[in-house]
């Protein structure tokens, strides 16, 4: 006899829950400290400059924000703290500011042994937001 399995699915956050997600939590739980300190910075740094409606997901087996689809995500690394906006151009608007530090297409790679740049991570999480497409209207 054969059973059909259904795949277990989280139920949807509502937009007035402001716990984050369990499995963020055990992601940022299961990072070693110091670096674990530093990451929940990150994240607040990250939280500051998000949209009200973003919710926490984990998405690609990393922490993000999303609205509803994941936007901007961050993780520990062995070596580094890592910020991907999930967008392979968003970096080519703010090369200068990124040359500090080590890069790829899709990740900027923060140090643990630097002080984290807020002021620049915020202007990236609002860069974007605001590359984000707009869901059309609602008829009336």
């Amino acid at each position: 006899m054969m059973v059909r399995m259904r795949k277990a699915t989280a139920a949807k956050p509502s937009s007035a829950q402001t716990i984050p997600s369990e499995a963020v939590e055990a992601y940022i739980a299961g990072v070693p400290e110091p670096v674990r300190t530093t990451l929940r910075q990150l994240r607040e740094i990250i939280r500051s400059a998000v949209p009200a409606g973003a919710t926490e997901v984990i998405s690609y087996g990393i922490p993000a924000f999303a609205l509803p689809k994941p936007f901007f995500g961050y993780a520990a690394f062995k070596n580094h703290l890592s910020v991907l906006p999930f967008s392979g151009s968003l970096f080519d608007s703010f090369a200068d500011e990124l040359e500090p530090y080590s890069r790829t297409k899709s990740s900027l790679h923060l140090p643990f042994d630097r002080p984290l740049p807020a002021a620049l991570v915020r202007r990236l999480v609002r860069a974007r937001v605001a590359a984000l497409p707009l869901k059309p209207a609602a008829k009336v």
